[in-house]
């Protein structure tokens, strides 16, 4: 469970460094970007401290990589402008938990008590409280229903990308390998990447055959040296650190008990928004986070 609020925290950080270096270079070219960087980072730890590709559980890690960073990372970006930002990650968040426990279950035959179960919800109530749109904030752009249907693509890639990590964890751990350590996260999080870039530049090549990628903004040196440390940081919180601890938690802990932790991710952004970039919390997400973080508390003292 530890992990699990590591990743969500990595993550969180993630969020507000990104928005940084997509302002400098655009969503496609710093999406592209942050994986090249995390996959090389990765890759020299798991080629040297990490055990490489000898996992039996590399092809299942590689096949989560393709459906949570890949597809599902498509369906984020399709949806957002149709949807806008806060219904897209409720929409992501609070189904990803439910498809992943309901998956392990059937397929893995991992079962929740009722008190987890319970406490999960509780964690997502809090999240939609904090982050859905209302009359007073309501969404930045006009919603239109094919958006609901790129949300749930997005949240089925989260939780299938989850429960097949999870079978990956499980294939590895009846061969004899050592899982619950942040070595295997790691380097089960390169696997990941390294299957979410090839299909990431596969879709920024088509996208560039086609002329749909967006111009590079026009910034001046300074702005750019800045968006590179910006997308720096981003990468080390994100692929590298929050992926690393989100697999790690993964191969210790059920899916449906890690999504929801997970899912706090926009209400850990605030604090961290605030402190950087001075963005003020509004008192119905100061609620919404009180009540999940609560929840967070009770789910890690259930077990």
């Amino acid at each position: 469970m530890f992990a699990a609020f590591l990743a969500a925290t990595f993550f969180a950080l993630n969020a507000t460094c990104a928005s940084h270096s997509v302002r400098a270079f655009g969503t496609m070219r710093t999406n592209l970007a942050r994986l090249v960087l995390a996959a090389l980072f990765l890759g020299l730890f798991a080629h040297t401290i990490g055990n490489g590709f000898t996992s039996v559980s590399v092809g299942w890690f590689f096949a989560s990589g393709v459906i949570g960073m890949g597809l599902g990372d498509l369906g984020v970006y399709a949806a957002l402008p149709l949807l806008g930002s806060r219904l897209t990650v409720l929409m992501t968040q609070c189904l990803a938990a439910p498809i992943a426990a309901l998956g392990e279950w059937l397929w893995l035959g991992t079962r929740l008590t009722g008190v987890q179960v319970a406490w999960g919800l509780v964690i997502l109530l809090g999240v939609a409280v904090a982050i859905m749109p209302s009359k007073a904030s309501p969404p930045k752009v006009k919603i239109r229903p094919v958006g609901f249907l790129f949300g749930i693509v997005a949240a089925c890639g989260q939780g299938f990308g989850a429960l097949v990590s999870r079978r990956g964890v499980s294939a590895a751990a009846a061969a004899g390998e050592h899982v619950a350590n942040a070595t295997f996260g790691l380097t089960a999080a390169y696997h990941r990447i390294i299957a979410g870039l090839v299909f990431t530049s596969l879709w920024f090549a088509v996208m560039y055959v086609l002329k749909r990628v967006p111009a590079t903004p026009q910034l001046n040196s300074a702005e750019r040296r800045a968006g590179r440390r910006w997308m720096l940081a981003a990468v080390i919180a994100g692929p590298v650190a929050g992926v690393g601890c989100y697999q790690w938690a993964l191969a210790t802990t059920p899916s449906g008990l890690v999504l929801p932790i997970a899912a706090t991710t926009p209400l850990l952004a605030i604090p961290i928004a605030f402190w950087l970039e001075g963005d003020r919390p509004t008192r119905r997400s100061i609620i919404g986070g009180i009540v999940a973080v609560g929840g967070c508390i009770a789910l890690t003292r259930s077990r």
